[in-house]
């Protein structure tokens, strides 16, 4: 039973033995990674699954942490339903871009039409398409240091390289522009700016913006501005969109509804190209043709752009002194930074903080090892800088979404895990050798 014959002198294999060759994921995914949900997150599940309660400081999920969708979206969603049902325009539908193209005047970015806007199942399909669209094997985008992962994982997906320039933690976590300056060979193609950060809050002032600019522009490069946070700003700082300080420089910016209107789950996000774009018709070509080939973006969510984008801000009372993010992000800081051998850049925007971990206090080989011990002791889920291709095992990115009591539980369980660490590391140092 299911072992084979002999015939004419030959093994023919069983039906159950035919099928037992290993089936490999693409060679394409050995450098693709996104740890925000990776190996740790699928410890805390098998965690959860054997009764224990994880405090999650992991992701950026907001309604997980009773940050409701504004209720006017979510009405015009349900009201649109009925006509939902079918397909849109590859590119979304005509009040969502017309919303959208509003913004982008509100925003000074010059020149856009309703034609050089794309609606996408949230930002994260529009940077794989984008790049999708890009790249050739062995071009290389220059990618901020630490990055929100999907950039490096988009681009390693689309055959290309990711070169990673270095943010400074000494300078509000700025890009290092004699780092950019030194990465950028015959093989580069683009520039990815996250502003408002993500994963360390930092807001770049109009200066760096315009110098970064200027380096696009002396070396042909395109830049991809990713700006999903450009609302949820902190003590009165203002955003400032790098696609409204040229007309020459092609751009690419990136926003939505998960954060700035916390409707993650309704995946509404949008591409939009601006400046000089004479050069960039066959680009162009290649957006359209992969928008097409997806046939369009969830229907039921682009309902909902035009209402948020021109109805009554409600994350401005979040982000107000008093408001609920603004409190949660003072607390998270004062409590982070009460802990012996922690430093932290008080984020200006978006809702992590990143954390540094001083290495003569903390000696950490493997960051991931260390939150996965965390996990297992404090029952609390960080995610490591690794995890954000961030070089040295120093780091980790907190989420301060939770209610102030879970954020004062979390981080004090965040803050005896430490010293006990520190104890057991200089325990070990006093060992006699």
């Amino acid at each position: 039973m299911g072992l084979g014959s002999l015939a004419d002198g030959g093994w023919i294999p069983s039906r159950r033995t035919a099928f037992m060759k290993q089936v490999k994921k693409s060679a394409k995914l050995a450098n693709v990674c996104y740890d925000i949900r990776g190996p740790v997150l699928q410890k805390a599940k098998q965690m959860e699954e054997e009764g224990h309660k994880i405090i999650k400081l992991n992701i950026g999920n907001l309604a997980a942490f009773g940050f409701d969708s504004p209720e006017e979206i979510q009405q015009d969603i349900i009201r649109n339903l009925p006509n939902a049902a079918g397909y849109t325009d590859s590119k979304g539908i005509f009040a969502a871009r017309k919303a959208i193209m509003h913004y982008t005047q509100q925003k000074g970015i010059k020149g856009v039409t309703l034609e050089d806007i794309y609606v996408g199942n949230g930002v994260s399909e529009l940077i794989v398409m984008a790049m999708n669209a890009l790249l050739d094997a062995g071009d290389e985008v220059l990618v901020p240091a630490p990055d929100y992962p999907l950039w490096t994982a988009g681009i390693s997906l689309s055959g290309g390289t990711p070169k990673h320039y270095l943010c400074d933690e000494e300078n509000g976590w700025y890009p290092d522009l004699n780092d950019i300056r030194s990465k950028i060979t015959p093989k580069t193609k683009a520039i990815v700016i996250i502003n408002p950060n993500n994963p360390t809050g930092a807001l770049y002032p109009d200066e760096l913006l315009k110098e970064i600019i200027e380096i696009a522009r002396q070396h042909h490069l395109i830049i991809y501005a990713d700006e999903v946070y450009d609302k949820v700003l902190y003590d009165g700082v203002e955003h400032t969109s790098i696609a409204s300080l040229s007309d020459d420089v092609l751009t690419i910016t990136f926003n939505g509804l998960s954060k700035n209107y916390r409707s993650c789950g309704y995946r509404a996000g949008w591409l939009v190209v601006s400046g000089d774009k004479r050069h960039a018709k066959d680009y162009i070509e290649g957006l359209d043709m992969l928008a097409s080939m997806r046939l369009c973006a969830n229907a039921p969510g682009q309902h909902g752009i035009q209402t948020a984008l021109g109805g009554y801000q409600s994350i401005d009372d979040l982000i107000k002194e008093g408001g609920r993010l603004r409190r949660q992000r003072d607390i998270a800081h004062e409590l982070i930074t009460a802990i012996p051998g922690v430093t932290c850049v008080k984020p200006k925007a978006a809702l992590y903080m990143f954390p540094k971990l001083d290495p003569k206090v903390y000696p950490i080989k493997n960051d991931q090892a260390f939150i996965t011990e965390l996990l297992q002791e404090e029952k609390v889920l960080l995610v490591q800088g690794s995890g954000f291709n961030w070089p040295h095992p120093d780091h980790f990115r907190l989420v301060f979404l939770p209610h102030e009591d879970d954020l004062r539980e979390a981080i004090g369980r965040l803050a005896r895990f430490l010293e006990n660490y520190r104890k057991r590391h200089s325990t070990q140092v006093n060992q006699p050798k």
